[in-house]
């Protein structure tokens, strides 16, 4: 696990995009694992100007995103499909057939979970897997538990992250209490793992998912044993973190 440290949001955000630049500028056809959340808005901003500028081309690029609220339909202002095409795919030049997120109005949980699975195999993969971080390690919606996840599964929300993501709705009672997300499994197979952190509320998730034993009661931590991990954490997220 590489660490790269950034003086702050803006600058971790052109930290991640030069290096998800670069992934696609020398495959062309990279497969791109997107996340949602307020980390990674500073990143598709950036990526979003270069493309303006002529600098990016994605036209054949495919994304498959992390995660999606269970029972919001993608036309939900606070769901993750429209996040993604607010923030990103609106203004960018992937072909909307090769954008790819779960189905959160998907009520056959088996069912639904099986056709992401499948897309993913279909795809051979994902190149590069964006990531944030929650304040309890969470990533993608993989939350603490006893166990790793495999595939794609309809999660519990923690009462932390229920609490994190309250500031997007009317009231922490209409944050959804599930969602869809990629497993565990699935993020280590990503050829590489971008992270991305801002903020002293992370630091204790940076540091014991760097640091810590490599426990599912801290699913970022299983991070440690990717191949091709980088941690792009802002000094405030590396606070507790000392020598980085």
């Amino acid at each position: 696990m590489k660490i790269i440290r950034a003086k702050d949001y803006n600058d971790m955000s052109r930290k991640a995009a030069n290096i998800i630049s670069a992934q696609v500028i020398l495959k062309p056809n990279s497969v791109l694992g997107l996340a949602t959340g307020s980390s990674p808005i500073g990143i598709y901003q950036q990526l979003i100007k270069w493309y303006e500028k002529g600098d990016i081309d994605f036209s054949e690029v495919t994304t498959v995103n992390l995660d999606e609220y269970y029972g919001l339909s993608p036309e939900d202002e606070q769901s993750y499909h429209n996040f993604m095409y607010t923030n990103f795919f609106d203004h960018v030049n992937i072909p909307r057939d090769r954008i790819n997120l779960p189905n959160g109005m998907e009520t056959d949980e088996a069912k639904e979970c099986a056709r992401y699975d499948a897309l993913l195999n279909s795809l051979g993969g994902v190149d590069m897997q964006l990531l944030g971080i929650g304040r309890n390690g969470h990533i993608g919606f993989n939350e603490p538990s006893d166990c790793y996840s495999k595939g794609t599964h309809c999660v519990e929300l923690a009462e932390s992250t229920i609490e994190a993501n309250k500031r997007f709705f009317a009231s922490a009672d209409d944050v959804p209490r599930r969602a869809y997300s990629m497993g565990i499994h699935t993020i280590m197979a990503a050829k590489k793992v971008i992270v991305v952190a801002s903020g002293e509320d992370k630091a204790w998730a940076i540091k014991e998912s760097c640091f810590g034993p490599v426990t599912p009661h801290v699913p970022g931590s299983i991070l440690q044993l990717h191949n091709d991990a980088i941690v792009i954490a802002d000094e405030a997220a590396l606070s507790l973190i000392d020598n980085i």
